[in-house]
């Protein structure tokens, strides 16, 4: 007669234990969009995570085949609803390319200018929705209400609050209004006197401390190996930005500094997206002080009512806020692209958590998850 002994008292290690399987989501509340994730767990230890997308794929790039380069912006501004401005740049970025078209003066610093304040506004939500996830709710007013700063001048120029519509084929739907160069000069110096709030209230907080530093640390190997980019990568070491290692725009003028930290765990994550929102804010100080300078003069180019773009191809790649988003354009020469493929930061940055959370405890899932700064919509497209 065999016997066995399943457990000897409270946490023995005898103790038998199973593999359980864990699906967190995908319903919408569990994560910046519907994302699923299918955990292996060893009592509360994860063993193998699985990211199952596609809950959100509302097929992006086959539509693209059937609007004209006009219609395509309003649904690339779409995949990432964070960064709206950023994902119209690449696609006006790669026409103008085929075309051979010289944007205005004006409208590339009125773009760049834009851009950076789009990229403050994308990671004041993730500076404030980080700490919610771990507990912590007064950081998201705060951040809120940095936000809403911001959003009033974006409103006042585009008439929107998240799909832009700003960006045209040759620079931008019209002028700059008057008087809002001098509004939004003071809406970013506003953020950057009241952003300290927002960093005391975390930085020195134990909770935040204990429950980020050394977790999912994120090596600079693994990195490269999964075409991690952006903030994410900046925090493991990588010194990467294209705004400055492959200008565009009028980021070639401007003396873009980029903030790395060596640690690559939560910690070292959220760090870096504070930081860069100094250097965003001061990047847009620089492009009004430049468009201040300028004549008037044209914001876009004369446009035919039917755009043809020549046959050929080409690639064209944007530092959007969560990292690089590239455009792969296609063309036939005719009204619409034959093939436009997206190449966005969210889908790498959300496929390295394979290698991440095995050995992290479940509870520390939710602080690295929080910390890949991603948006579902951009994942699936």
């Amino acid at each position: 007669m065999s016997e066995i002994v399943v457990g000897m008292g409270a946490g023995a290690k005898e103790l038998a234990t199973e593999d359980m399987i864990l699906n967190i989501g995908p319903q919408h509340p569990s994560t910046h969009g519907v994302l699923r994730l299918r955990l292996t767990l060893d009592g509360e230890r994860i063993g193998t995570a699985e990211p199952i997308i596609g809950y959100m794929h509302r097929g992006a790039e086959k539509l693209f085949e059937v609007r004209d380069y006009r219609q395509i912006i309003v649904l690339a501004n779409r995949h990432d609803w964070l960064s709206a401005f950023a994902n119209e740049l690449g696609v006006v970025i790669a026409v103008e390319r085929m075309l051979g078209m010289e944007v205005p003066v004006r409208a590339v610093w009125a773009r760049t200018l834009l851009a950076e304040l789009n990229r403050v506004l994308n990671h004041l939500m993730f500076l404030g929705s980080y700490p919610l996830e771990l507990g912590a709710i007064t950081p998201l007013f705060y951040a809120f209400r940095e936000r809403e700063t911001l959003q009033a001048v974006m409103e006042e120029i585009s008439g929107g609050r998240m799909h832009y519509m700003f960006n045209r084929v040759g620079g931008l739907k019209e002028d700059l209004p008057e008087g809002w160069m001098s509004r939004t000069r003071q809406a970013v110096a506003d953020v950057r006197r009241r952003l300290p709030d927002i960093e005391n209230l975390i930085s020195g907080n134990e909770i935040f401390l204990a429950r980020t530093r050394g977790v999912g640390v994120l090596t600079p190997e693994t990195i490269r190996q999964y075409g991690v980019s952006g903030p994410i990568a900046r925090a493991s070491g990588v010194d990467w930005d294209l705004r400055r290692d492959d200008p565009y725009l009028a980021y070639g003028e401007l003396p873009v500094k980029v903030v790395t930290r060596d640690a690559g765990d939560c910690h070292a994550r959220f760090e870096v997206l504070l930081d860069q929102v100094k250097v965003s804010l001061d990047l847009a100080d620089a492009c009004l002080d430049r468009l201040a300078d300028l004549p008037p003069g044209p914001i876009n180019q004369r446009l035919p009512k039917i755009l043809k773009v020549p046959e050929g191809h080409t690639y064209a790649w944007t530092e959007s806020p969560l990292g690089i988003n590239g455009y792969y354009l296609v063309s036939r020469g005719e009204k619409t692209p034959w093939r436009l493929k997206l190449r966005s930061a969210s889908f790498n940055n959300i496929q390295v958590l394979r290698e991440m959370l095995p050995g992290h405890l479940v509870a520390d899932m939710v602080a690295i998850l929080g910390s890949m700064f991603f948006v579902v919509g951009d994942i699936d497209k």
